[in-house]
């Protein structure tokens, strides 16, 4: 068995604590990873071994809630930021697990969110958007069901009204053309990018009359 004879706060993070088995140094913990230790505790050597696993679990945790704390984030792009920083598989699934157990990564509520904000501030088409959630690891089940429901159409002419200020100079050909490209990028389907464009230029061209 190993005492611990000294718990010492560390300098840099006062979070973490330098732990001193009898008399001497062993590890560095995250105070949230075994908030139970004290002087004098008694530690068997796999109890020291779970202990490390605790600290590398609890230091990924606090590093997926520094990344969450910018934006909400996908669990796949959390496993990446993890993986970059050299986490392990199974931390990492652990980890993740907590954050859904807490409701803090939920890929739906993300895709819903994602589809939400695009179609507020930068309409984009179904081809758009399950391009963009598949970059950021949604499964394509919640992506089918996250866009079931998407008005394209409505949102093609949002899109369309906005970027055709732009080009009222144009001449029909060229004012056509640009927007059908502009809207044909934003993942439209062809056959609605036509017939808004088509209809947009006939409303323009009569209100300019």
């Amino acid at each position: 068995m190993l005492t611990v004879t000294r718990l010492e706060p560390q300098k840099k993070n006062p979070q973490r604590l330098n732990v001193y088995l009898d008399g001497e140094f062993a590890f560095g913990i995250h105070r949230a990873a075994a908030p139970w230790l004290t002087e004098g505790d008694q530690l068997t050597l796999q109890k020291v071994k779970d202990l490390k696993t605790q600290d590398q679990t609890e230091s990924a945790y606090q590093r997926a809630l520094n990344f969450l704390s910018y934006r909400v984030r996908s669990s796949q792009e959390i496993r990446r930021n993890l993986v970059k920083h050299e986490v392990e598989d199974p931390i990492i699934e652990a980890v993740l697990e907590r954050l859904r157990q807490a409701s803090l990564v939920d890929d739906q509520a993300f895709a819903r969110q994602w589809v939400e904000n695009r179609s507020q501030f930068k309409p984009r088409g179904k081809k758009a958007l399950s391009s963009e959630l598949y970059q950021k690891g949604i499964p394509q089940a919640i992506i089918s069901e996250t866009l079931e429901e998407l008005d394209e159409e409505t949102l093609a002419w949002k899109c369309a009204r906005k970027k055709a200020a732009q080009y009222e100079t144009m001449q029909k050909e060229e004012f056509q053309s640009k927007l059908y490209g502009f809207l044909n990028r934003r993942g439209f389907p062809y056959s609605i990018c036509q017939d808004v464009v088509g209809s947009l230029w006939e409303e323009l061209s009569k209100e300019s009359s």
